[in-house]
């Protein structure tokens, strides 16, 4: 049977020996990183002297004075000071298969043996299709009749959604305008920063991108929250008849504190959008595989609405998914490089590991690492009133209200959790927020176990 040189290559029983060794290792150190622990204080100097020197660098500090090792265990990671953290925010969900996977540890391998280090726009190997039809295949659940047909691969979240941008504003030319969730995050990019709804970000940019905001839902009034956005949607269509080329929905505002709308909400929208020739874009940097279904809007029953949907994060590589229908001209979407080969292999991994892991349906993986980790935050709450408000979110997306909302208790209580090796991330504003993205593919819930005990001593620190 004939075959590439390259296969040849990968079927070489030193590649499988080396391979055999190499995992050996891997294993036999990380049986090290089992559990939190303080840095090594003969590691300290040096490593606070790392962290003003990269803060230096960088023109500002690190959020948090993390800088990893190299070397993790699933949930848990050893920072170059020798300490250990639970990691429960994953690098804002980029760690979803959380530190040292043997399995990522493989597809690294692979990458390295083949011939480039990045994959590019002009030339590409095969495991840029294979990506890529993952994504397209899991967007119609598998099956070979849904409506999504093509995929363009980028290198981060934000370039993602500018690219999904640039397709339904060139298809809806010259409608300019565009309508997003208040309180959504979509990038930092110069269009980005404009359709994000955070006036900071944006100091000092010229505006690219003309944004009207539309209220997210509130769960507390249901009927009332739909009826205002949609009134507000009206008002806004009338203002500016024929110029709004898309809206984009967050379907859980990740920065924006891990609220979640209702099928009802987001159809009733979304109809009155496609009803006005306005197309439907998904931003799923942050929810992707994290859910009921590998994408949210399949969680929420909207297939038949969406147009495109931008994918990143948990998959390494991000892409923007979409439709025969809005597929652009040639010369609207190219870039140098895609992704990293590395990140590639890994990405086809992960993929294939959420379709393949039991991670969806009702009872799913996701649905059960979420009821854990919330029973064990009512917990808290039970035990100490007034501390605990919520939890709220998806799947493996998980937060609640400490201290009633207080910014300045929240700053505080993320920095006596990093302290105590648990980390965390804010979100939201009026009232702040706590959030977790847990590794989901890895994290068990005796480590959501460590997590809460950790949370409550955390917090009974700052109370």
């Amino acid at each position: 049977m004939s075959q590439t040189r390259h296969a040849a290559l990968m079927a070489d029983p030193r590649i499988a020996e080396a391979r055999a060794l190499i995992q050996s290792a891997l294993a036999e150190h990380r049986s090290a990183v089992t559990a939190v622990c303080g840095p090594d204080p003969a590691l300290a100097a040096d490593y606070d002297a790392s962290v003003e020197a990269i803060g230096q660098i960088r023109g500002r500090g690190l959020f948090f004075p993390y800088l990893g090792s190299g070397l993790g265990n699933g949930p848990y990671v050893e920072l170059d000071d020798g300490s250990i953290k639970l990691d429960f925010i994953s690098g804002i969900g980029v760690h979803g298969w959380g530190h040292g996977d043997a399995g990522i540890t493989d597809a690294a391998i692979d990458a390295a043996l083949q011939d480039t280090i990045m994959q590019g726009n002009l030339q590409q190997n095969t495991v840029s299709l294979e990506v890529g039809k993952l994504l397209v295949d899991g967007a119609n659940r598998w099956q070979s009749d849904g409506r999504f047909s093509h995929c363009f691969l980028t290198t981060t979240g934000a370039m993602a959604n500018e690219n999904a941008y640039k397709i339904l504003l060139q298809n809806k030319a010259p409608a300019s305008r565009a309508l997003a969730f208040a309180g959504n995050f979509s990038g930092r990019t110069l269009g980005m920063c404009w359709v994000t709804d955070k006036a900071a970000n944006r100091v000092g940019v010229p505006q690219t991108i003309q944004t009207d905001y539309i209220p997210h839902f509130n769960p507390d009034r249901p009927e009332v929250s739909t009826r205002r956005a949609l009134y507000k949607l009206e008002r806004l269509l009338a203002r500016y008849p024929g110029q709004h080329a898309l809206m984009s929905f967050e379907l859980v505002l990740g920065e924006g504190g891990y609220y979640a709308g209702t099928t009802e909400f987001y159809r009733a929208l979304m109809q009155r959008c496609k009803d006005a020739g306005i197309a439907v874009h998904v931003d799923e940097v942050q929810t992707f595989g994290r859910t009921t279904e590998m994408y949210a809007f399949q969680h929420f029953g909207l297939d038949d609405l969406v147009d495109v949907v931008s994918v990143g994060k948990v998959t390494q590589v991000c892409a923007t998914v979409f439709t025969n229908a809005v597929n652009p001209k040639p010369g609207l979407l190219s870039q140098t490089f895609t992704g990293a080969t590395a990140a590639f292999h890994a990405a086809k991994v992960i993929i294939e590991g959420l379709r393949d892991g039991g991670f969806y349906g009702d009872s799913g993986r996701n649905v059960q690492l979420h009821n854990h980790f919330v029973a064990g935050i009512k917990g808290i709450g039970e035990r100490h009133p007034g501390w605990v408000k919520g939890p709220f979110g998806v799947g493996a997306m998980v937060g609640f209200t400490p201290f009633g909302g207080d910014p300045a208790k929240n700053k505080a209580l993320l920095a006596q959790m990093y302290k105590d090796g648990l980390l965390g991330f804010t979100a939201g504003k009026n009232p702040t927020r706590m959030r977790f993205l847990m590794p989901l593919g890895v994290v068990t819930e005796a480590q959501i176990d460590d997590a809460v005990r950790i949370l409550e001593i955390s917090m009974a620190a700052v109370a």
